[in-house]
């Protein structure tokens, strides 16, 4: 019986998760679990005129970026700057940017505060992880891979 139990615990604390990593030279930026969800807007009628495009089908795009929590490897965010564009330490790649006031997604939903990551800059990839449901991934800050993956929680990763 004591066997089940602790094979069940192991198979809890692995879990199947998707990492995205920098597409130009593939360092961890984020995890699902850092993903901040927003409601989809009602796409072009979200924006001011001027901002519209002429297409005026009722489709609603699909989200070109995601929106995550505040993270260590964010250098713009720890020095203390308000919005500015978020840059992988790895290779100074542009990956997004962010804004404490906040910014609206393509789709036309508003999010406070925003770090904004493009999709089209990142890799996803599905992994086996181990850990909890609290910590989320982010790379060591020597940003090379003799660490590994480090564990950090939202609350270490605000200045």
């Amino acid at each position: 019986m004591e066997e089940t139990t602790n094979q069940t615990d192991m198979e809890s604390k692995e879990k199947n998760q998707t990492i995205f990593r920098c597409k130009k030279c593939r360092r961890i930026v984020a995890s699902e679990d850092n993903i901040i969800p927003h409601e989809r807007g009602n796409g072009q009628k979200c924006f001011k005129w001027k901002k519209r495009t002429g297409d005026t089908t009722n489709e609603l795009p699909e989200c070109s970026s995601m929106f995550v929590e505040p993270m260590k490897w964010m250098q713009a965010v720890e020095e203390g700057n308000v919005e500015q564009k978020l840059q992988c330490i790895g290779c100074n790649a542009r990956l997004g940017s962010f804004n404490w006031a906040g910014m609206q997604c393509n789709c036309g939903a508003w999010v406070n505060p925003a770090f904004q990551l493009h999709k089209s800059k990142l890799c996803p990839k599905v992994d086996n992880v181990e850990g909890n449901d609290d910590e989320n991934l982010v790379h060591n800050e020597k940003g090379n891979d003799e660490g590994g993956v480090v564990h950090s929680t939202f609350n270490e990763d605000i200045p």
